[in-house]
């Protein structure tokens, strides 16, 4: 396993822009929707902007603390606008970087549930940290190697 195994699970975007927002093409820090809520890559207050309007995203998974349902380099669709339930996969926003977890709800909280046991949990004061839910995964290169998250 090598070095991977100690390394938290994290997203490496596929698609940097929208489909249809000119001028914006992939890989311009406008763009970018894994930048800080109020921020892009450049420090700019764009995350509202890039991912505001709803429209999925994909993402790549790097890392192994979301083993065994995700496993590194598979590709997540988020789906901003989706309902983050108890036991939904999300993208969120926590101390300062962006972190895929399962929600659980804790009592009168919420917490972020990593799927490997070597992980900790990490409590949510609020939902406004949560920005997308998990709605599909796939495995590049296998049409049929894919799974979804939503009824």
């Amino acid at each position: 396993m090598g070095d991977n195994a100690s390394r938290p699970t994290r997203v490496f975007p596929i698609r940097t822009a929208p489909p249809g927002r000119a001028g914006r093409g992939a890989g311009s820090p406008a763009a970018d929707p894994l930048a800080a809520p109020g921020e892009s890559a450049a420090g700019e207050a764009e995350f509202g902007d890039a991912c505001s309007s709803g429209e999925s995203f994909a993402l790549m998974v790097l890392g192994d603390s979301m083993l065994p349902e995700f496993a590194e380099g598979e590709i997540i669709v988020i789906e901003p606008d989706g309902l983050a339930a108890d036991g939904s996969f999300v993208l969120a926003w926590c101390d300062d970087e962006w972190i895929f977890r399962q929600l659980v709800r804790d009592g009168q909280g919420w917490r972020l549930r990593a799927l490997n046991p070597a992980y900790p949990e990490i409590a949510l004061p609020e939902l406004g940290a949560v920005r997308g839910v998990v709605i599909q995964k796939s495995r590049p290169g296998r049409r049929r190697a894919s799974k979804r998250y939503v009824a």
